[in-house]
Parts: structure tokens; sequence; C-alpha cells
């Protein structure tokens, strides 16, 4: 199976190009994007060597069911897809914040919990709690959104006095993160899921406070299952869950967490395979629907015809 690792589009009207560590964003003229869900998978703010077949097609599907089932909570970026791996929208100005809410102490917070720390972010944590207890009610902790290297974990005090963000329209940021929250955790427990945290990125087009990016993904989210949750915990078993956790848990085991000095573990094509069916996995568990394979024999060709097609049909 192929994976879209690398790629060199260059659309009709394309002013210039981002490569992040997943998607590469396409500016066109006319404020529009085009975002290209590349199969790259990053931990730890690494990009692991090899691609995951059909990962960008699930993120990309996954990202637009849950933004139109949003889109009366708050206006989002998105206008198309004409790819299963690619989403065309508005260009925003990005605010330079990520809105990350936990409902677990779980992942990042969990591993800062047992290094004894008791304030996340700003936000008092109870004394007692075991990793992926919930919260009393879920927290909000923002990190700053980072061009490159470690996004860091930031207070909405630091966030305020450092002017990253005015006071109103991040009184806005925190009502929609909480408001966005709560849906997707109505609807992963329509699925028999529970999601335990996420995060949001938000822009402002023409002044209005819009999201952006991808949503409720396994890129950007943590989702246990719910059957088992309860009798887990008394037992202290580690939560069957489904987000990339677990491809961070192997590279920790291997010897790897982004630090100076340690190396990258190679990734037998056995657990590329197995990272590509728990996307899939995923993707058929909280949508409900059969994931249909897209036609992978060359999906730079594909892309291009795709897109070519509708910009050629939007004129």
């Amino acid at each position: 199976m192929n994976a879209l690792t690398k790629s060199n589009f260059n659309f009709s009207g394309q002013e210039s190009v981002y490569h992040g560590k997943v998607r590469d964003v396409h500016h066109l003229g006319d404020k529009l994007l085009v975002m290209v869900a590349s199969d790259r998978i990053s931990a730890f703010d690494h990009i692991l060597p090899k691609g995951i077949p059909f990962k960008g097609q699930v993120l990309n599907q996954v990202a637009t069911m849950f933004l139109d089932a949003t889109s009366d909570i708050v206006p989002n970026w998105l206008i198309a897809t004409p790819d299963p791996n690619v989403a065309v929208g508005h260009a925003c100005d990005p605010i330079r914040v990520e809105m990350v809410i936990r409902g677990y102490l779980a992942g990042h917070s969990a591993r800062e919990y047992k290094k004894g720390k008791r304030v996340l972010c700003g936000v008092e944590l109870p004394e007692g709690m075991k990793e992926n207890d919930k919260f009393p009610e879920p927290i909000i902790t923002p990190a700053t959104k980072a061009e490159e290297g470690h996004d860091e974990d930031i207070s909405r005090e630091e966030i305020l006095s450092q002017g990253i963000v005015k006071e109103e329209i991040y009184i806005q940021l925190e009502n929609i993160t909480r408001k966005l929250f709560e849906r997707g955790t109505q609807m992963a427990a329509e699925r028999g899921l529970i999601l335990v945290d996420t995060k949001y990125e938000f822009g402002l087009l023409d002044g209005k406070v819009v999201l952006i990016d991808e949503i409720h993904t396994p890129d950007s989210s943590r989702y246990f299952y719910a059957d088992g949750y309860e009798e887990r915990q008394a037992k202290g078993l580690a939560q069957r869950q489904l987000s990339k956790e677990f491809v961070r848990q192997w590279l920790i085991e291997n010897g790897f967490q982004g630090l100076e000095g340690q190396e990258m573990p190679n990734m037998p094509d056995s657990f590329v395979q197995t990272i590509s069916e728990r996307y899939i996995e995923l993707y058929e568990k909280i949508t409900g629907k059969e994931f249909v394979e897209s036609d992978t024999t060359n999906i730079q060709k594909r892309i291009e015809d795709n897109v070519g097609q509708y910009l050629t049909q939007k004129k």
C-alpha cells in the first residue's frame, strides 16, 4: 500500500505553500486554502520515518464530519472536500494559541501529574487522582502554537499579559471550546466512546472567530472505549483507547521521547500496518460507517486531478 509522505503540488493560482508536520497548506488567491492531509505521522514533535497508509484520508474525513456537526456552535473555515485527502477553505488569520481541553487525567497531564505537578497552565489539579481518572469538570490547558519544535503550556493569565489574544476574544475561545467539547463528548458517547481530551485551533475571518484545522481526529484527540472503563480504573488497568498515544508509548519503550541525543527507532512494517488499522478502526467507530479505501495507485496524480477539476468548476 502506498502512502503520501511528500508532495510538490502547484495548484492553479497558488501563491505559497507551507509544509507542516502532517498537513501541507497551499495558499491560493482570493484568500483560499487547499489543505492536503498527508500520511505522515508525528509524535513528540518529530515526524516518524514512514508514512501510514490511509491516515490522511481518515483525518480529513473525520474532521469534515465534525466540522459539519459543529457549525451551529461556531463557523469554520471549510468550504469543500474535493479529494479524500484534501480540504478547501477560507484563509484565516490564525490565533497563536491551541485551546486544549481535558476531561480526564491522561497523556501529557498524567505525565506532569506523576512528576508531582498540581498546577497545569494555571489550573489547580485535585490531589489523589490516578491516571485516566475523570476530572470533576473539564479543564482548559492552553498551549502556544509553535512554528517549529515543541508547543509550550501557557496559562490564561500569561496569554492575556503577553497580549497574544485580546481578553474579549479569549473569553469567546473558552466558551466555544467548552461547547465543542460537550458536543464531541455527546457524539462519542453515542458510539460507545469517551472523548478524553482534545485541542481546537481558531482564526479570525473578517474579525470574527472561526474554527480552523482539524477537529476530534485521532491526531488531535484521545478516545477511550466506554465499555469497561470503570472496571479497568478500579483494577488499575490501562484503558482501551483509540488515539495515537499507543504510538508515543511504543516510541518511549524504544527509547525515544524527542529529547536531545535520542535516536528515532526504526518502525517495522508490521507496526506501520497496525497504526493504519487503528486509524481505520477509529474512523469506523466514531462515524458508524464502513471505511472506503481510496485509490492509492498514484495518490499525487489523483489529488492533482480532483483539486484541479474543483478549482476549474469554481471559476
